[in-house]
């Protein structure tokens, strides 16, 4: 029975020794490693002996078991069949040395669906996984920077799904404009686009959509505050590893101040150019004149000879008459170009505005007509400048009469003196200035307006839009020619049907009660303490100049366009006081701010406008004691003004 016994385990320990030499060499040969894998034919090599020593084990048991039972164990010994044995053990204890000397040198598993690899292999492994991981890291450490340059540049970068709505939103979006990631990301793009623009972003996605690689733009976007801002926007396609659109990215970047510095640049230019254009009409009409009152001269001699040979004749007389009439009128016309030319003879001396005023205001009354209405606002101390006085009167007059002409059915004529300071930087003044404090003589009028077409040229000479016969084109340039031969400036704000408004300024001379006022130094302007001012104005370009005065003082701004655009921001947002113009079309300052006093009676307005606070007071457009500051207006008075504003406010609340 133990035979059997022993039969049976040695050929099941066979049988397993043997599926494990098969299942250690069949890998290794499809991975094409019997001859260099010395390690994994060793161990093979071990199972092979350890199942065929097995064998010759069961063969023996078995041939045990056949044994007749007159033979015993010597004979079976006499087969040599443990002999035979015994040295395929020594075999087999050779293999495993040999296995254990290559062990030591192994250690790495080939993986899975091997058994081991060879140390030359194992060091390229390990060589191929540390370039791997190399790989890796350095492709993470440039994810790192691209996340980093993407949430610290000030460009604002967004994600959008090919459809428009927005995946990613970087702190550069939120500075932009106003939105926090949370608030945005699931929107879509529209909600920055006013209604105009909308169709316009729409077709750059599907632009984008059909293939196209890059698209840059510019356009006008709103603040989460509702100010309007200008953005330039670079849109490209997001790909897959297949070329499939799955996003769009977009870089925006706020042009506003590039734009006003280009606005700047293009008006400073242009003041260039107008100055020129000027110089050289002054040169080619002071030649004219020259030469033609030369010829007037000649003329007017000899019609008077003419007149005084035919005594006997009252027709030829008569004819003589009129020709020394237009000689006249001619001699008139050379006299204004003269003086648009600097050309003329003057006699300066020291003349107060208000007795000039004063002087003109008595010669209006008998000649301007009923119709108009003339108001004259004296300064409140002497303002003496340094001019020719019957040009000074000239210059009134020419405006007046303008202003006579401008309003055939009635209006009002309003003529002030008073002090201004200018900085230097005024773009709308002509000639410019340079900073300091001056007289400034203002003469506005409810009439017709004058078309910007119409202002580029109106202090060009012979430049008219009165009919034919009614105007020689030389009152304005006149005007021109005499303040800027006196040093000072003048500026034109029109509104077409609304009026006009001209400001004459002179340099003081130096002694003057306004010349102090000049030498006192400028005081710095009052910040604000993060006040919310609600800034309504309908000319962009200058909505963004308040903007960027009051914001960089310390308020926070927010900006409408219009009257219900302001009170829908008030309705949402509120404010701690209103800045408006008075002029806007919809909806007056004036109504606007009754409006807003409903709900808020003590809300502190200021109103700006070009046209003098002493013109809207006499139309019952404004009241005279409000708080008002013309255009133009620097940024220090516009800052003075608003905190007189808020101060004024704030001592009406502690009574």
């Amino acid at each position: 029975m133990a035979d059997q016994v022993f039969l049976l385990a040695n050929v099941v320990i066979m049988i397993a020794y043997a599926a494990i030499m098969v299942a250690i060499v069949v890998p290794v040969a499809r991975a094409g490693q019997l001859r260099t894998n010395k390690l994994a034919v060793a161990t093979a090599l071990i199972f092979f002996s350890c199942s065929v020593g097995h064998g010759l084990h069961a063969v023996m048991a078995y041939r045990s078991i056949l044994q007749p039972p007159g033979l015993g164990h010597d004979h079976v010994v006499a087969d040599g069949w443990p002999w035979t044995a015994a040295v395929w053990d020594v075999f087999t204890a050779l293999v495993g040395a040999y296995y254990w000397t290559l062990r030591r040198a192994y250690g790495v598993l080939l993986g899975k669906g091997a058994i081991f690899v060879d140390p030359w292999q194992h060091r390229r492994l390990a060589e191929a996984d540390a370039r791997e991981r190399a790989a890796l890291e350095d492709a993470e450490s440039r994810r790192a920077m691209l996340a980093a340059v993407v949430e610290h540049t000030d460009d604002a970068i967004i994600g959008l799904t090919p459809e428009g709505r927005v995946t990613a939103w970087n702190p550069g979006a939120q500075r932009l404009f106003g939105y926090t990631a949370e608030e945005v990301i699931g929107q879509p793009a529209t909600i920055f686009a006013d209604d105009a623009d909308r169709h316009r972003q729409d077709d750059t996605l599907t632009r984008i959509r059909h293939g196209e690689r890059g698209i840059s733009y510019e356009a006008r976007r709103l603040h989460r505050d509702g100010h309007p801002i200008d953005v330039s926007f670079t849109v490209a396609p997001i790909h897959d590893g297949v070329g499939t659109v799955i996003g769009v990215s977009v870089v925006a970047r706020d042009i506003t101040a590039a734009k006003e510095a280009a606005e700047r640049q293009r008006q400073l230019q242009e003041r260039t150019n107008q100055a020129q254009r000027m110089e050289s009409l002054g040169n080619l009409a002071g030649g004219v004149a020259h030469d033609f009152n030369n010829i007037l001269a000649i003329i007017a001699n000899y019609t008077d000879f003419a007149i005084a040979a035919s005594t006997g004749d009252p027709e030829v007389q008569a004819d003589l008459t009129q020709v020394r009439t237009a000689t006249e009128r001619a001699t008139n016309l050379t006299r204004q170009l003269l003086t648009f030319t600097r050309a003329d003879t003057i006699r300066p001396q020291d003349v107060d505005l208000n007795i000039a005023v004063a002087e003109v205001k008595g010669m209006l009354e008998r000649t301007i007509g009923e119709h108009i209405t003339l108001i004259t606002r004296p300064a409140r101390h002497p303002l003496t400048v340094r001019v020719d006085p019957g040009q000074l009167q000239q210059v009134l007059l020419n405006l007046a009469i303008n202003a006579r002409d401008a309003m055939a059915e009635g209006g009002t004529l309003v003529i002030e003196a008073n002090s201004a300071t200018v900085d230097g930087d005024e773009l709308d003044v002509q000639p410019p200035l340079s900073a300091g404090a001056y007289a400034r003589l203002l003469v506005s009028d409810t009439g017709v307006g004058i078309p910007p077409e119409v202002a580029e040229h109106i202090f060009e000479p012979f430049y008219t839009t009165k009919p034919r016969g009614k105007g020689t084109g030389l009152g304005l340039a006149t005007v021109y020619g005499i303040v800027s031969e006196a040093g000072g400036g003048i500026n034109l704000y029109s509104e077409p049907g609304i009026g006009t408004t001209f400001r004459i300024y002179l340099p003081l001379v130096t002694g003057s009660t306004a010349q102090a006022v000049q030498a006192r130094p400028r005081r710095q302007p009052p910040r604000g303490a993060g006040q919310t001012i609600l800034v309504v104005e309908d000319e962009p370009a200058l909505t963004r100049v308040v903007t960027r005065i009051l914001s960089d003082a310390g308020y926070h701004v927010i900006a409408a366009n219009n009257g219900p655009e302001a009170l829908d921001l008030f309705e949402r947002h509120g404010c701690d006081a209103l800045l408006t113009d008075v002029i806007m079309p919809e909806m007056s300052g004036r109504r606007l701010a009754e409006l807003v006093h409903q709900a808020n009676p003590d809300l502190p307005v200021l109103y700006m406008s070009g046209y003098s606070n002493g013109l809207l007071g006499t139309t019952q457009i404004l009241d005279d004691d409000i708080a008002f500051i013309e255009k133009p207006f620097t940024a220090d008075e516009l800052l003075h003004k608003l905190h007189a504003t808020l101060a004024g406010r704030t001592a009406t609340a502690n009574q």
